[in-house]
């Protein structure tokens, strides 16, 4: 199982993803889902990925080594596509021609096609954008409404981030909150594991970005856990009981 979040704020993109992999019962490994793509001065992507890892690593190599625009049939690949939308449909065009080449065996195997992949970057001069391509190869995006993205074991890290998470959010705050959601889904599910992956860019700069590995015993992700168990603690224990329970 996976757990993996995308914040998509004025200031930047935040993008977080733990590294367990499970290819059986007795194999339990890590692997980074996060991957960037970087065009020092012209573009800076990444990616984030969950489901079924055969599948995930097809996808990325395939446009990496390119595929035909359906109304040119240039051969486009991530470093070459002119937009962040592009981007994002050459991933979803990626999805489908895997599924073409392997889904009829896998399905004869009784394996499924498992694959959802989160897409966040720039190309200088366009909007920082974020997606989250699904396994049908279609995609969404993240809005000022809905301003971050999950995949993966989303479900224990969402309350905090409905919360919180708004586009003006900073980048410091967000890393935190990005944090937070992923220790929640720690603590409540065993098969998302450390260490984490952390990449945060700063929106118009290309190359401000920053990456970071989260290893077990990190001592700020300790201190953060144990700083934010205190702070439910205390929040829980201040609120007044109900006047129709007696004490």
């Amino acid at each position: 199982m996976t757990y993996c979040v995308g914040l998509l704020l004025d200031k930047g993109l935040v993008m977080l993803g733990d590294t367990r992999t499970n290819a059986g019962f007795d194999n339990i490994s890590c692997f980074s889902k996060l991957q960037k793509f970087h065009v020092p001065g012209e573009r800076l992507m990444a990616t984030l990925t969950a489901g079924n890892l055969a599948i995930s690593q097809a996808v990325l190599n395939l446009v990496q080594d390119g595929l035909p625009d359906p109304e040119t049939g240039n051969v486009e690949t991530i470093y070459t596509v002119p937009t962040m939308f592009r981007a994002a449909a050459l991933l979803s065009e990626a999805v489908r021609k895997v599924h073409r080449t392997h889904g009829e065996a896998m399905k004869q195997q009784d394996v499924s096609f498992d694959v959802s992949i989160m897409l966040g970057g720039q190309i200088a001069g366009r909007t920082l954008r974020l997606f989250h391509i699904y396994a049908a190869g279609n995609f969404i995006e993240a809005t000022a409404d809905t301003p971050y993205l999950q995949i993966g074991e989303h479900k224990y890290g969402k309350p905090m981030l409905d919360r919180a998470v708004t586009r003006d959010t900073s980048l410091i705050e967000g890393v935190k909150l990005a944090l937070i959601s992923m220790d929640s889904t720690l603590r409540s599910n065993l098969s998302v594991g450390m260490p984490l992956d952390l990449l945060v860019y700063q929106n118009d700069s290309i190359d401000g970005v920053v990456e970071q590995r989260i290893n077990e015993g990190d001592k700020y992700f300790e201190m953060m856990r144990t700083e934010w168990s205190k702070g439910l603690t205390e929040a829980h224990t201040r609120i007044p009981p109900p006047d129709w329970l007696s004490p």
